[in-house]
């Protein structure tokens, strides 16, 4: 990820880094693709699958939620076996925060709004002093503190970053630094706005960022890209989380697009394909939709195309490290805008791949 930059500040600013387990999260390390299990919490053995997968999607931090600390055992369990970093996510108790710290947590997420208070945390930072890790102060809109809350001379993005403010103030104020802050809404400008001023207010502290109850896949991730994407084009944002009411292993899946699409990573490939036009002849819909199911199998950072036209197609994706450019009952398989095969309609998919296979 790129140092921070504000509209204050136009000199890149780096925030400080902090471990979560063996990632590093800010500091100039690059953004952190996280996601959040869903499967029960005393569920050992459906956790773990599902760190799995998403392990295999690309996840690099899981969040495992601690509904009470009856779960806490579970927690432990699936600490000890995940080769994925698991961070606690805690609500309304303090104790069982500290529990998880001493149970293998990675990271604890605390929510200001909930948590009971400054008081509270005194022993949530002595425990995660004592493990070694770092806490996430994570303020949400829908659960801001009553005080906060009712204000009416600040609005929600005002709040939301005062209620960080005053947490990240208190925790230094105690000597403990390894932070790394949040500060939620589903609203996408209100997030936009929000983590803005979190940058200029507290350019050192790694910042979480995310679009809270964002929906479905189709509508939460067209929400989440458009405040990400303006984020992370600005230098803000040290680890994200797509959060959709979905397979986790999707969300990954988008947040590894949206880094990509913003040059920021790569991962797995990335398909180029036309949107169709009264020129083509083949069904390239069709087409398009298995080639990406097929490139789900490849780990490379690869430029896939494929076009509708045979003659403008390898130009229009000239940049493409392989592509196919379609034509009646036909197409030319291209490497860098050159056409090295031309096969038959029926042969397109499998060609395509072989030529991915060969690199």
């Amino acid at each position: 990820m790129e140092a921070r930059k504000t509209s204050d500040s136009p000199a890149a600013v780096a925030t400080r880094q902090v471990m979560v387990g063996s990632v590093a999260l800010g500091g100039g390390a690059p953004c952190v693709v996280q996601s959040m299990l869903n499967a029960p919490a005393r569920d050992v053995a459906a956790n773990l699958a599902q760190v799995a997968a998403l392990q295999e999607a690309g996840c690099e931090v899981v969040r495992m939620a601690i509904p009470s600390r009856s779960c806490l055992d579970a927690f432990a369990a699936v600490c000890a076996a995940s080769p994925l970093p698991v961070v606690a996510d805690i609500h309304f108790d303090a104790e069982a925060a500290v529990e998880a710290a001493r149970r293998g947590a990675a990271k604890l997420r605390i929510n200001p709004g909930n948590i009971g208070g400054l008081a509270a945390c005194d022993a949530v930072m002595d425990a995660a002093g004592e493990a070694g890790i770092p806490i996430r102060i994570g303020v949400n809109a829908g659960s801001l503190e009553a005080g906060l809350a009712a204000r009416t001379d600040l609005a929600l993005p005002e709040k939301l970053a005062e209620s960080a403010a005053g947490y990240v103030a208190y925790f230094e104020g105690r000597g403990f630094h390894d932070l790394v802050v949040s500060a939620k809404a589903h609203d996408v400008p209100a997030t936009i706005a929000t983590y803005r001023l979190l940058a200029e207010s507290m350019p050192s502290v790694p910042l979480h960022i995310g679009v809270t109850e964002a929906g479905t896949a189709f509508q939460g991730i067209i929400k989440s890209a458009a405040g990400l994407g303006v984020l992370l084009e600005q230098g803000i944002g040290d680890t994200l989380r797509i959060s959709l009411t979905d397979d986790p292993t999707l969300e990954v899946r988008a947040c590894w697009t949206l880094l990509q699409a913003l040059g920021l990573r790569r991962r797995g490939p990335e398909l180029i394909s036309c949107p169709t036009c009264g020129r083509c002849q083949v069904d390239l819909i069709a087409l398009a939709k298995q080639v990406e199911e097929r490139l789900a199998q490849v780990d490379r950072p690869l430029k896939v195309a494929v076009m509708g036209c045979v003659v403008n197609g390898p130009g229009e994706a000239k940049d493409a490290d392989l592509g196919v450019a379609c034509g009646q009952g036909s197409g030319a398989v291209f490497a860098s805008g050159k056409i090295v095969r031309k096969v038959d309609e029926a042969d397109i998919l499998d060609a395509l791949m072989e030529e991915i296979e060969s690199l």
